[in-house]
């Protein structure tokens, strides 16, 4: 079902339609007087009856006009700079000529949100005993259905891509209604990442250029990710391969052009055959929780002497260039991720993602779900709470950085220092207990 618009403002081509003339109409109207001021000082004195004002529908009108002819003088000039970059005027017409202003994109790109959901709340939603059976049967579908993409693209495990699959669309079930021709140029004309939203724009022109897609059938999230597998534009480009020997790179309808081109996008990401994801991990008593850290490699041999084991007691998988994940910190679960890990993170650079993908491709191919207990009984902090985080440690003497409300590594750094300071596990982990105990006279 395609998305309701309650607000467009449709745009046809360069050259000066009726409604477009309409637009420019009512735009001028809204321009400023250029008679004497002698005609505003006379409305101003003359009796309130006789005073001319607009109400507050006429006003609405008068701002919309000029929105919508502001976002047409963006389209002109976007158009113009397309064409000098090499699209046809049958793509810019096809792209263009019926493209709409969104306003709901513009609400969901403001919204900041207020409440961080803990990672244990975000893998029973995305990785539950429903997606894990199905993800199963998709296994089995894809073996059947793309059988010459997984023998031609060896190097990513098949229920890794089914996963990614799983996460991004529930298999295809929903990726998006918005056109992404409308999201973009709305994000485009207004967003916060406006030369961003552009250069995308660019970019899902190239990819209806080719003949890939047509411009009606480029749909997907309000934030402009396509198909099955969320694909932004440019990463259609760098990433997207023909898996059914159409000639065309469909990640909308094709099965093996999906499971072809997110198993490149990882394999060009930097995954490695032979490696798994990641493993779940049993630290030992003496472990310094301030190496739990993306900056702090070992291999596996190096990181088993120092008494690290798998959650079973088995010896660790030769891991060249692994860390120690804490998501939870240190009453949470343990893990020791490598170079796939962090080939997931260039898929959505977010760890709780990163570790669902990890977790579902392992359930999917039989293996078992985390073992050690989430500490549910922990709550995270909300955006405005990390802020005053950041402001408690920087008035104890524990520079994070700008109190922003983004809980980075420099966050991290000062909330481990003030951990140690304090004689408290230095694992970095915030939660409410210890912005109490901060914000404490």
């Amino acid at each position: 079902m395609a998305a309701s618009r309650p607000y467009v403002a449709k745009i046809t081509d360069m050259h000066f339609s009726v409604s477009l003339l309409s637009v420019a109409l009512l735009a001028g109207c809204a321009a400023p007087s250029t008679k004497p001021d002698l005609d505003a000082n006379a409305n101003a004195n003359a009796p309130a009856s006789l005073q001319t004002t607009q109400t507050p529908q006429e006003t609405q009108n008068t701002a919309s006009a000029s929105h919508d002819a502001a976002f047409a003088d963006w389209l002109k000039e976007f158009r113009s700079s397309a064409r000098a970059a090499g699209i046809g005027e049958s793509t810019l017409a096809r792209s263009l000529d019926n493209v709409s202003f969104l306003p709901r994109v513009i609400e969901l790109d403001r919204a900041q949100p207020e409440f961080t959901r803990a990672v244990w709340d975000y893998l029973d939603r995305t990785v539950s005993a429903q997606r894990v059976a199905m993800g199963r049967e998709m296994l089995q579908r894809v073996r059947s259905e793309a059988p010459g993409v997984l023998q031609q693209q060896p190097t990513v495990p098949p229920e890794v891509v089914v996963a990614i699959w799983g996460m991004e669309s529930n298999y295809g079930s929903n990726f998006g209604n918005t056109s992404t021709v409308d999201a973009l140029a709305t994000l485009g004309f207004e967003g916060r990442r406006a030369s961003w939203a552009r250069n995308e724009l660019l970019a899902a022109l190239k990819i209806v250029e080719r003949g890939d897609i047509a411009p009606e059938q480029m749909i997907g999230s309000w934030a402009g990710a396509m198909g099955q597998t969320q694909f932004l534009p440019s990463s259609f480009l760098a990433y997207a391969i023909d898996g059914d020997g159409d000639g065309r790179r469909d990640i909308w309808n094709s099965l093996p052009d999906v499971v072809a081109s997110t198993g490149n996008y990882l394999a060009k990401s930097g995954w490695q055959a032979g490696q798994p994801w990641g493993v779940e991990v049993r630290l030992p008593a003496s472990f310094d929780y301030g190496r739990a850290d993306p900056s702090v490699v070992r291999s596996g041999t190096e990181w088993a002497a120092e008494g690290l084991t798998t959650v079973d007691g088995s010896g660790l998988p030769e891991l060249p260039n692994a860390s120690v994940l804490l998501p939870a910190g240190a009453r949470g679960p343990a893990f020791l991720v490598g170079a796939n890990f962090r080939a997931i993170l260039k898929y959505n650079n977010s760890t709780s993602y990163a570790l669902a993908v990890g977790s579902l491709s392992q359930q999917i191919a039989g293996g078992p779900p985390v073992v050690t207990p989430w500490p549910r009984d922990m709550l995270p902090l909300s955006h405005a709470e990390v802020v005053q985080l950041q402001e408690a440690l920087g008035a104890r003497g524990f520079s994070s950085g700008a109190a922003d409300g983004l809980f980075g590594p420099a966050t991290r750094s000062a909330l481990r220092a003030y951990q140690r300071g304090a004689g408290l596990t230095a694992d970095g982990f915030p939660n409410a207990a210890l912005l109490r105990r901060l914000l404490q006279p």
